[in-house]
């Protein structure tokens, strides 16, 4: 049987690390956490939860995913976010692969809640995601704070049954911070190398709430589904107006050099 390493990210998440861990442990023989130096108690409960625990300085969520996937000490790693755990079914799906290992990367999807309520329909579900794999095919990529698996050409995948289980928003404060929190990393991370306009800031936006409200049926959510809808909307809005900030900021410092 293969064994698998688990891996998770974290700053600050003592309300949610355990339940995270706890998760991990029906599948994992190893479990890492690379912490970015807690504030919190998440370095107490992941001592005693016997964890292997090594604080690094975050340098981006990509970055520190990396760093965490050398850590493992086995070739097939699992990862999730310290707001996300393991359905049963997923559990169950993990330990059927894992006593063959047919395929190289699997594929799961993430089911997210809105103030408690899962969320089914819009923009959040299925949100397909590749979290286990063979860490000699591939490795964090994508676009901060974004990231994603990045598997090498050629290696196929399989899709497991179950769902990684994600606490998204609890409300529209927490909501609100969040959208704030990761425009400014993807227009700090774009600026100069992306473009944006009034036009895409108006059109991405309203398009992301219809593709979510309507195409996705997000409307039959209810509230929630209307605050799924809008936040992807607002973070849509927001990262591309703050990159059109910055990048004119860029081209106004680039003329006053020149001068």
């Amino acid at each position: 049987m293969s064994k698998i390493s688990a891996t998770i990210i974290t700053y600050n998440e003592e309300k949610r690390i355990e339940r995270c861990i706890q998760s991990l442990k029906a599948v994992a023989d190893e479990i890492v956490v690379v912490d970015s130096y807690s504030k919190d108690a998440t370095k107490e409960i992941c001592t005693k939860q016997n964890v292997r625990f090594i604080e690094h300085p975050f340098e981006g969520h990509i970055e520190q995913k990396n760093f965490a996937l050398a850590q493992a000490t086995y070739e097939h790693v699992l990862s999730l976010d310290a707001d996300e755990y393991l359905s049963d079914e997923l559990i169950d799906s993990i330990l059927s692969v894992k006593e063959t290992w047919p395929h190289q990367a699997y594929k799961m999807n993430r089911l997210s809640t809105y103030g408690g309520k899962w969320i089914r329909r819009g923009n959040w579900y299925p949100d397909e995601k590749i979290r286990l794999w063979n860490k000699s095919v591939g490795k964090w990529g994508g676009e901060n704070p974004h990231d994603k698996v990045v598997l090498y050409n050629g290696t196929k995948s399989l899709h497991l049954k179950g769902d990684i289980l994600h606490e998204a928003y609890q409300n529209s404060f927490d909501t609100l911070k969040k959208i704030q929190c990761y425009s400014d990393i993807f227009a700090r991370e774009n600026a100069g190398k992306k473009t944006s306009s009034v036009g895409k800031i108006i059109f991405r936006a309203s398009f992301t709430f219809f593709r979510s409200y309507i195409i996705k049926r997000g409307i039959f959510d209810g509230y929630e589904g209307l605050m799924v809808a809008m936040a992807e909307s607002n973070h849509t809005f927001y990262k591309y107006a703050k990159l059109y900030e910055a990048n004119r900021r860029l081209k106004e410092q680039n003329s006053s050099a020149k001068k």
